[in-house]
């Protein structure tokens, strides 16, 4: 005889001891999803605006800083100035909280000020000595091509791209024409060409070090960058003098000078820079000082009376033509 088969029951399922478990349970919050960096658009545009007029200013301050030398104030004083007017600047804009939250964050933004800061400006300016002025800036115009070299080593989420590469040499040729000016004479001076790519790699590290951070605000980060870069200047005056004497600060044009190099060039600059590096990235923002050179060339022209020569005019364009390469297709395919 063949046995019928059992019938199965139509209502609901059978729960598991673990689903009834899970019924008892407390809903637990989820978790955020992480940040991620805002999808390029229209609301990106003041951040590239904010970085370009950054990079023009910065472009114009050698002008102010020779002024200053030429009246007798020495590089690190001049630096050590600037940076005390910043961070004076600083502290009554964003002074409440005076410690990172973390010791390992504080080492961070030591070695920013010391990238960005005291060791940057002492290897820039020491390199004129033992160099021209010429080769110190072609070479700091390699500063974009190092900084994206350097960032896709240690931080994967900016990779090195092609368009980025073919833009940075198209520029670069662009400044060296700029900063020749039709006198293609390179002098090789070791020691003042290895001290301006030391420069160089301490932008582009400081650059890294903004981007790590970035979880702090910007007003925050750039008084610390102040303060270290004070602070690790100081040794300096060992051995060579703090001359910033009464007389010669009471010289208006030391002192516009000073203001403009403390208030506009430092403190607002920098602020500026570390707010457009959190939110476009750390290559996007040193592309732009490409545009250094054409600044000084502006105020070459309207300021000291320097005419502008078809030389400079064709390689302007050409620093122009590799910026807008290297921001124009930041997303196509890596290298």
């Amino acid at each position: 005889m063949r046995r019928k088969a059992r019938s199965r029951p139509t209502g609901p399922p059978r729960q598991t001891k673990t689903e009834l478990s899970a019924m008892h349970e407390k809903p637990t919050s989820p978790s955020p999803a992480p940040q991620a960096l805002p999808a390029p658009g229209r609301g990106l545009v003041r951040y590239h605006l904010l970085a370009i007029a950054t990079s023009v200013v910065w472009g114009t301050t050698f002008a102010s800083t020779k002024t200053l030398i030429l009246h007798g104030l020495t590089p690190a004083t001049i630096m050590c100035l600037r940076f005390l007017l910043a961070y004076a600047g600083m502290l009554l804009i964003a002074g409440k909280h005076l410690r990172a939250q973390s010791w390992r964050d504080e080492g961070l933004l030591a070695l920013a000020g010391v990238c960005g800061g005291s060791l940057y400006f002492l290897t820039e300016n020491t390199a004129l000595r033992y160099t021209t002025s010429s080769n110190v800036a072609i070479i700091i115009a390699i500063t974009p091509l190092t900084t994206a070299l350097l960032t896709h080593l240690t931080m994967k989420s900016e990779p090195f791209r092609r368009n980025f590469l073919v833009g940075g040499v198209i520029a670069l040729c662009g400044v060296m024409m700029v900063v020749l000016n039709g006198h293609f004479v390179l002098e090789l001076n070791p020691l003042g060409d290895v001290l301006t790519l030391a420069a160089v790699v301490c932008w582009a590290f400081y650059g890294i070090l903004l981007k790590k951070l970035g979880h702090y605000p910007a007003s925050f980060v750039t008084r610390k960058v102040f303060f270290y870069g004070i602070l690790t200047i100081l040794p300096v005056f060992l051995v060579e003098p703090f001359n910033a004497r009464p007389a010669a600060l009471a010289d208006p044009t030391v002192s516009l000078n000073l203001l403009y190099l403390g208030v506009v060039a430092s403190l607002l600059c920098y602020l500026s820079w570390s707010l457009v590096v959190k939110r476009l990235g750390v290559v996007v923002c040193t592309n732009y000082l490409y545009l250094n050179p054409i600044a000084a060339l502006c105020v070459s022209a309207f300021i000291l009376q320097e005419p502008f020569t078809p030389v400079s005019v064709l390689g302007s364009a050409l620093i122009l033509a590799g910026v807008y390469i290297s921001e124009k297709k930041r997303h196509k395919p890596t290298i």
